[in-house]
């Protein structure tokens, strides 16, 4: 197509074009709607302005703040310290309440459950899971069987001062021995039947029967004769079936052979003494506490 063909498309009163062509398709120089520049130039002020006045610019260390003084981490701490300030005399009778007598009042009871609850998913979910069921290696706080027992002040000791931790001279702590390195193999393969035999699991009888004088000479002393536990040295009751690390033969096997060494962190320089108080009211009443 010539260039005059194509200048024969255009009409008396056509805009300038651009200069573009591609087969022929020429582009308008239409110019911007006045309002769309007038809108376009009121932003552009707007974003400088803001700049300004609000924390904007990245610098080494922190954000331009801004001649406003504004900071959402400041709004954030004024709302904490309303809502703390709001609650300040409940959370004083709850840090001084007898913990027993806490579910004898009502508006005490549901303020500790409540914040109890808030504590725990912020705290203690990472390890025992939203609903406090545990996972392998760590507890499950639902059900009835507990290692340093559950009544209300057990479990206040024991979110206080943690488990076999190396910060809190008052943590709970007892320690299983290796016994990989005591007893020969042959004999912790019978003592892992009698195990299995006194949790009422599949067992070969035959082992089980020589694994008994094992479990009386090597483990008795702290899991008991009957190898129901005992709460005061952490030593699990072996006869419920109800295992932290598994009850399978393998798992049973690698427990005895290595041992198991828990820990859990002291929380007593972490919470306030209110929140210890709230959160241990509120494992109770989970379902397991005694």
């Amino acid at each position: 197509m010539s260039d005059k063909s194509k200048q024969s498309n255009r009409q008396k009163g056509d805009p300038e074009t651009t200069g573009h062509s591609w087969d022929g398709i020429e582009e308008f120089n239409n110019p911007l709607p006045r309002w769309w520049l007038w809108t376009f130039y009121a932003c552009i002020i707007w974003g400088v302005l803001y700049t300004i006045a609000y924390p904007a610019w990245p610098l080494l260390k922190e954000a331009t703040p801004g001649i406003l003084g504004f900071s959402t981490r400041g709004e954030v701490a004024a709302d904490i310290a309303a809502v703390e300030a709001a609650n300040a005399d409940i959370e004083a009778r709850l840090a001084a309440a007898d913990l027993t007598a806490i579910s004898d009042d009502p508006a005490l009871s549901s303020y500790a459950t409540n914040a109890g609850a808030a504590v725990f998913r912020t705290w203690c979910a990472q390890c025992h899971g939203s609903g406090a069921a545990g996972a392998k290696g760590y507890p499950n706080l639902l059900d009835d069987d507990w290692l340093w027992g559950g009544s209300i002040e057990d479990i206040h000791t024991t979110i206080s001062h943690g488990i076999r931790n190396e910060t809190d001279l008052d943590a709970r702590w007892s320690q299983m021995p290796a016994f990989g390195e005591i007893l020969a193999p042959e004999e912790i393969t019978s003592v892992v039947q009698y195990v299995r035999s006194i949790s009422g699991q599949d067992h070969d009888a035959g082992l089980a029967g020589q694994g008994q004088q094992v479990f009386m000479d090597n483990c008795a002393a702290c899991h008991g004769d009957d190898g129901t536990g005992d709460r005061f040295q952490g030593a699990p009751n072996l006869t419920d079936a109800i295992w932290l690390y598994g009850g399978d033969v393998e798992t049973l096997t690698a427990t005895v052979t290595n041992a198991r060494f828990g820990v859990m962190p002291s929380w007593a320089d972490r919470l306030s003494a209110a929140e210890i108080a709230a959160v241990a009211s509120y494992v109770h009443q989970l379902g397991g506490g005694e």
